[in-house]
């Protein structure tokens, strides 16, 4: 693509929370505009881009939005998948509609991963109740309940500590698709993101080590510390195999669990990702820089880290914007939203030269912005 072009070129995003105003960012640095599609005209991305609204059912909508989009990619997996086939009428969608497929049903999900060889906990489809009772005797207690589909951040699952306590679960989830998943005691969470260019290449970024409360991703460090080269490797073997059997372009995250040096695959997510907000200033290109150059057809950026990072989501209430900025090497980006319990208003990201520096700073923002995370741990 040369440089008329680049200035010529427009990506639809669907989408337009703080996900997709960060691909935007990178777009505009790059002179590649973008136009977001949304239910509300108040989304963050409508600080940076063209906002079309309408419900994802509405076709007429969806293909004014598409009108000369060179191509369309999407921030959140939930997108419904016949609204991406009837984009892909109009212009390549990148990732694929069967990436989406894929990843926003659980149980199509796990299957996936299994038959590419990944391990995952013990899971069983659950349509009734019935259903339910077999799998706690075949799996047992602790499990998590969750539906299939529509889930996030902590959303539509509960936990089921002993048999006795199924019916309460079924009776708050039985009105969906559901599936039961045996619920393990893990040394940590990790995650990997990669990105696969139009042409095949691929860049991973290295392995992120994630804290999370209720649900919802709280602080990422990156580099993940103290992981043997046998779990990079089998992390990027997994990730690879999803990249070539959908023929991926963009941006890829698998969350896995770290059991003993024992991986197990938990959920991917095909699109950037809160565990990549790190990026940004911690790596030679972005997550979000390198997803546009992928679907674009350019040249894929280093993924290379630049020294040690941690990010820390802002969730619920905004910290003082001066008790952030004071510490060293803190970055502070804001989403636009208005405070409410439980949502992702912002993140600080944070860097170091030295393990020892960077905990001390990661450590003085969470006291600026989750004062309750370090409670938690007694510090």
């Amino acid at each position: 693509m040369d440089n008329r072009a680049m200035r010529d070129a427009r990506v639809g995003i669907l989408g337009g929370g703080q996900l997709a105003q960060m691909m935007a960012m990178a777009a505009r640095a790059m002179d590649v505009g973008c136009r977001f599609y949304e239910t509300s005209s108040a989304a963050p991305g409508a600080t940076v881009g063209e906002v079309v609204t309408g419900s994802f059912d509405d076709r007429e909508s969806l293909r004014r939005f598409a009108a000369g989009m060179d191509v369309v990619t999407y921030e959140w997996e939930n997108v419904p998948v016949d609204a991406a086939r009837l984009l892909a009428e109009t212009a390549p969608v990148h990732p694929s509609p069967r990436a989406l497929e894929v990843a926003q049903d659980r149980l199509v999900e796990k299957d996936f991963l299994r038959d590419l060889g990944a391990a995952t906990v013990a899971y069983a489809a659950v349509d009734g109740e019935d259903d339910l009772a077999r799998a706690i005797d075949a799996m047992g207690t602790p499990a998590l309940l969750k539906t299939r589909r529509l889930g996030y951040d902590g959303k539509g699952q509960m936990l089921i500590p002993t048999p006795a306590d199924a019916g309460a679960a079924w009776a708050q989830l039985g009105d969906s698709p559901l599936i039961l998943e045996q619920y393990v005691a893990v040394d940590r969470e990790l995650s990997i993101i990669a990105v696969r260019g139009a042409d095949g290449s691929i860049g991973h970024y290295p392995l992120v080590e994630s804290r999370h409360e209720a649900g919802i991703l709280r602080v990422s460090t990156a580099p993940a510390p103290n992981v043997a080269p046998a779990i990079v490797a089998l992390a990027r073997t997994h990730i690879d195999r999803v990249l070539a059997t959908l023929d991926y372009v963009g941006v890829l995250a698998i969350e896995m669990f770290d059991m003993g040096g024992t991986l197990l695959v938990n959920e991917m997510a095909p699109r950037v990702h809160n565990s990549g907000h790190w990026t940004i200033e911690g790596a030679a290109t972005s997550q979000f820089e390198n997803h546009i150059r992928a679907i674009l057809g350019l040249p894929l950026g280093s993924t290379d880290a630049a020294g040690l990072s941690c990010m820390v989501n802002i969730i619920g209430t905004l910290p003082r914007l001066e008790a952030v900025l004071a510490i060293p090497d803190a970055h502070l980006h804001l989403y636009g939203k208005s405070p409410r319990p439980g949502r992702k208003l912002g993140h600080v990201t944070v860097r170091a030269a030295a393990a020892d520096e960077l905990d001390r700073r990661r450590d003085a923002v969470i006291r600026a912005v989750a004062p309750e995370l370090l409670a938690a741990t007694g510090r």
